[in-house]
């Protein structure tokens, strides 16, 4: 069970991490700050600048404490919420990726949780600094704040689309 805690920490902390961090530079793939900023204010959010650091920090700080199982309850909360919010943005276009639906964040939003209830297993920096297992009086409220923080951070954060924006958007699905 603790070699499969570690390899879905690994893979889900550093595709997290990874996603994080191509929207804050030119590395994998990412279009650079000026892109990430872009890619937020097409999707409607407010902040602009402000807004891709903290999803794109946020992002790699979770991935890479979720990799390391370093405080995974707070790693996760923060994880769901950054991908909730991605969620959102995705969910207009259905279930499935292949219509850049929102999938890919809703497995890592689980994948998260999960990894919040079963604790990040012996191969981990929480269990080496004695931290495991997590109370439940810890574990329960992360699994929820963290969905409710991308939920209300869209609501914050996210504007309806000017007159304008509404016109291109009606001629381009036409």
């Amino acid at each position: 069970m603790d070699t499969g805690l570690l390899v879905l920490r690994l893979v889900a902390g550093l595709l997290i991490a990874g996603h994080g961090v191509q929207k804050v530079s030119f590395r994998l793939g990412g279009n650079g700050l000026a892109g990430g900023t872009e890619e937020f204010r097409h999707d409607g959010f407010r902040g602009g600048r402000l807004t891709a650091l903290a999803a794109g920090g946020s992002q790699v700080g979770a991935g890479l404490f979720l990799a390391a199982g370093l405080l995974t309850p707070a790693a996760a909360t923060a994880a769901m919420g950054v991908m909730t919010v991605a969620g959102t943005v995705k969910w207009p276009k259905g279930l499935w990726v292949q219509n850049d639906g929102y999938e890919y964040p809703m497995v890592l939003v689980v994948v998260s949780a999960a990894l919040t209830l079963t604790g990040p297993g012996r191969w981990s920096l929480d269990q080496a600094l004695g931290v495991t297992p997590w109370p439940l009086w810890v574990v329960l409220p992360a699994i929820v704040v963290g969905p409710v923080s991308g939920l209300l951070t869209r609501v914050v954060l996210h504007r309806p689309p000017a007159a304008t924006e509404r016109k291109q958007y009606a001629q381009a699905a036409e």
